[in-house]
């Protein structure tokens, strides 16, 4: 077999391979995809919304799409600070751990403000709505991983 034959045959399988790798890595490490759009699907998607239900809730989307912003950047921030106490300390020194208390109450406040923002889409709904809003409130986070 020829020299270029041969690099055909290792590049076809090569590419082969890198495909067989990518669809079993998607099939082995499936994300489950965050509560917030599990619900932002249901409410758009499935619910029926009457055109006040949606102009409301798009103006609620709206409002947290910005604050919500605000707060991964203040995230951002507090990974870089982190990252420059570890980098100084080479250890948990008292750097590190203000930095990973300072991260922790930012994610908290992440997490306060988006179910406050489920909490108001929520007060736009009929009780029917309501009702399976809540269901897949509660699948969403209840849901174990594949």
């Amino acid at each position: 077999m020829s020299d270029w034959r041969r690099l055909l045959l290792i590049a076809a399988i090569a590419f082969a391979a890198a495909i067989a790798g990518v669809v079993a890595g998607r099939a082995l490490v499936a994300h489950q995809k965050p509560v917030e759009t599990e619900l932002h699907g249901l409410l758009h998607d499935q619910l029926d919304l009457d055109a006040g239900q949606q102009a409301r809730i798009d103006a609620i989307e709206a409002r947290f799409a910005i604050r919500k912003r605000a707060l991964e950047l203040d995230l951002r921030a507090d990974n870089a600070r982190l990252a420059a106490a570890i980098e100084a300390e080479h250890g948990y020194g008292p750097g590190v751990q203000a930095a990973v208390d300072r991260s922790h109450q930012a994610m908290g406040q992440l997490q306060k403000e988006t179910l406050e923002h489920i909490f108001a889409m929520r007060g736009v709904l009929r009780p029917d709505q309501a009702a399976r809003f809540d269901q897949a409130v509660v699948k969403a986070l209840t849901a174990q991983e594949k």
